[in-house]
């Protein structure tokens, strides 16, 4: 299942908090739209809706981070959580998985950056900060 990107379309819009259409760059983000779409406990989410100022790593400056989604889910307790929401490959999350290619580690470098200051901003606004990768998002009920 490949997708490239689009626009996505919602069966529960009433759910989504987002000012603009949700627009996918891959089948993960549109698997993810689509759980947080369907899924019961996830009472309300947006995408790309929050920007985030962090320096970059390489050329110094401060530019800006949008996380891939914000989502307020309740738990079975039903208790309310709202969390900022990261879907990246597992060879941009770390540099073991970059393997050799000094792109990817370079992207690893740049995605720590953001992923610093999206977990100050969670901690400020009393949120949490997740990254998923395939391993989170395609575990079939299997956990390491």
């Amino acid at each position: 299942m490949k997708f490239a990107h689009g626009k996505f379309v919602m069966k529960n819009p009433a759910k989504y908090v987002g000012l603009k259409t949700p627009t996918y760059r891959s089948g993960w983000e549109h698997s993810f739209m689509r759980l947080c779409d369907e899924h019961p406990n996830v009472y309300q989410w947006a995408s790309e809706s929050i920007k985030i100022p962090y320096r970059h790593p390489i050329t110094g400056k401060y530019t800006i981070y949008v996380p891939d989604f914000f989502i307020v889910y309740v738990d079975k307790d039903g208790r309310k959580h709202a969390e900022l929401v990261e879907v990246k490959p597992m060879s941009q999350t770390n540099m073991r998985d970059a393997g050799k290619s000094i792109a990817k580690k370079t992207q690893v470098v740049i995605n720590h950056a953001k992923w610093e200051a999206a977990n100050a901003y969670a901690r400020q606004n009393r949120i949490t900060f997740r990254v998923l990768s395939e391993e989170q998002l395609f575990h079939q009920g299997k956990r390491k």
